[in-house]
């Protein structure tokens, strides 16, 4: 056998490993982290996997295109997961009276950055976006003055509510603007000290609908730790220094994966006792990525709004080398879904913001 055929042979072989290995990493979000954390970090991987296919797939196109058919079975068997990552829809037309939902991690409005300014760009954005419901995340009036959000966000919203995870108004606020009635409120009962998950009836034309507003436990990565994964992500670290980086990071991933698990497990069976019958539209910010036990066990009784009707991987989070997809948005099948997006057009909070259109379907 020819050494040019060897090769070949060999490169054959670890495509079809990276496919073996793409399948593992994608299907990883059934694992529960709080049994397996280490195993279900997996799914971080999942998009350098999904780059190496498609490697592949450019190689045996130039080198031997019948050999195309190999990464391009992968895709096919991957579909699910390549399609949670990454979907790929054909755009459509907002219907007339659609919802428009915002869901946006504000990182306290980025206030630091107002100066003296009467203005926020931020709470300017939110009000210029015009939406019937607003959830926010890290939404703490305590950079920007509370008489700064009631001027800019009360006018525009006679319905809010912000909560904090406890009495002190400690940890990180969420809250809801929303053009329709609340007509009742229940906090998502989990063990945590700094994040919470916030339930709300609201009135829309008559019918209750619930609306459940998160944010999920944080990595809790310092500035500090953020800047080194930043430099071990542009590879501006020694070796040594990078290994034991590397293996830092793993455990504080899956220290984050272990105790989001009991979190979404309390949302997914709150959804499905109390929003039984009823529509439901559930926002917020996951802190986990498509691929993750979180956003499985959460969005496997609703619709992922921009797996259904968005485009391309959504990077909502920007920050010190984090690119990922944490900020959802989802409904029950009572709505259909249009035209859900990242918007990233202003990057004052280290998040983007994610919204959508809902149209309720026939009763």
């Amino acid at each position: 056998m020819g050494i040019k055929k060897l090769s070949r042979n060999a490169i054959l072989t670890a495509n079809i490993v990276a496919i073996v290995l793409m399948l593992a990493v994608g299907y990883s979000d059934r694992i529960n982290p709080a049994e397996h954390a280490t195993l279900a970090v997996a799914g971080l991987a999942f998009p350098v996997l999904l780059a190496v296919n498609v490697g592949f797939l450019l190689f045996w196109l130039v080198t031997k295109p019948r050999l195309v058919i190999v990464p391009f079975i992968g895709f096919l068997i991957c579909y699910e997961p390549v399609r949670e990552y990454t979907p790929v829809n054909i755009r459509r037309d907002v219907p007339e009276k659609s919802i428009k939902v915002l869901s946006y991690n504000v990182w306290m409005f980025a206030g630091w950055d107002d100066g003296d300014s009467t203005k926020n760009p931020i709470l300017d954005y939110i009000v210029a976006q015009n939406a019937d419901i607003v959830c926010l995340q890290e939404a703490s009036a305590a950079e920007v003055g509370l008489e700064k959000i009631k001027k800019t966000l009360y006018a525009h919203y006679r319905y809010h509510d912000m909560e904090y995870p406890d009495s002190a108004k400690k940890g990180t606020c969420v809250a809801v603007y929303t053009r329709y009635p609340i007509v009742g409120k229940e906090r998502i009962r989990y063990k945590s000290t700094g994040n919470m998950s916030m339930a709300y009836w609201l009135d829309i034309d008559g019918e209750r609908v619930l609306l459940v507003n998160n944010h999920l436990e944080t990595t809790g990565f310092s500035p500090e730790q953020k800047e080194k994964f930043h430099q071990l992500v542009k590879g501006e670290m020694e070796t040594d220094t990078a290994e034991a980086t590397s293996k830092w990071l793993m455990v504080k991933l899956a220290e984050g994966m272990r105790k989001r698990a009991p979190e979404a497990d309390a949302v997914a069976r709150y959804v499905a006792r109390k929003g039984k019958g009823h529509p439901v539209i559930l926002c917020g910010d996951f802190n986990d990525s498509p691929i993750s036990y979180a956003h499985h066990t959460i969005a496997s009784q609703l619709t992922d709004c921009y797996i259904a009707t968005g485009n391309g991987p959504g990077i909502s989070y920007h920050r010190m080398g984090f690119f990922v997809r944490i900020d959802n948005i989802m409904c029950s099948e009572h709505f259909e879904p249009y035209g859900c997006r990242i918007d990233r057009s202003i990057s004052n909070s280290d998040h983007y913001p994610i919204m959508c259109w809902l149209k309720r379907r026939g009763k």
